[in-house]
This record gives C-alpha cells, structure tokens and sequence, in this order.
C-alpha cells in the first residue's frame, strides 16, 4: 500500500501532492494557496511571514543594544549613546520598512531583508 502524501496551504485546501505543481522555493510555505492543482505564493501573507521573522532576529539584536546603551550611560559617551538610540530606533522600524511593503513579488520581499541591521538573511 503507498501512501498519499497531501499538501495542505494557508486555507486549510489539501491536494495530493504527486498531482500539484508545486513552487520550487519553500521559504514561505506557510503562504501557500491552492488554485486546482497549482500552488502559489500569497504575497500579502508572504510580507506577514516576513515581518515575523524580521521581529523574531530584531529581538536578540535589541538586548544586546541595550547592553551598549547601558555601557554608553555609565561612560557618559554621548555620541554612543546618540547611536545606540537610533540602532534601536531602527530595528523597531525594521517590520514597517516600505521595501517590505513595496515588494511586488517574492523575489523583491527576499531582496527587503535589511542585512546590515539584521545581519545575515535567512532568505539567501
């Protein structure tokens, strides 16, 4: 007996997945959307997966900002502290970035990951 191995997307649709032509990059599977037998990335899910992902490395980055920050204050180094506030200012803004919500296609949101903020791209 084989077993049936069934793509499920973003609604909930199931498909069988030797019948559905199926997108070659998985990055944001969980965007997926079945038309019939062809799977598709939704774009605007395909941003919030993005966003989510850009929120969960800022997270770790603005803890060890803060160490800087605190670092500057006893220093009283005023220009480290001027630009620790707006490395935090920055990475707080990252999610709303308008490469974010501008891109028109998959390609463009992976070319929106801000690598000199939040370092190495996970969609590389």
């Amino acid at each position: 007996m084989t077993a049936t191995t069934y793509i499920v997307d973003k609604d909930g649709n199931q498909i069988d997945a030797s019948a559905a032509t199926v997108p070659s990059d998985r990055a944001f599977r969980g965007a997926w959307s079945l038309s019939g037998s062809v799977i598709s990335e939704d774009l605007d899910t395909a941003k919030d997966i993005f966003r989510d992902k850009v929120r969960e490395v800022r997270g770790p980055l603005l803890d060890a900002e803060d160490v800087v920050y605190m670092k500057a204050m006893e220093a009283d180094d005023a220009d480290a502290k001027a630009a620790s506030v707006t490395k935090k200012t920055n990475l707080r803004n990252a999610p709303a970035a308008s490469a974010i919500t501008n891109a028109a296609n998959i390609a463009a949101l992976k070319a929106a990951w801000d690598a000199d903020l939040l370092g190495d791209s996970p969609y590389a």
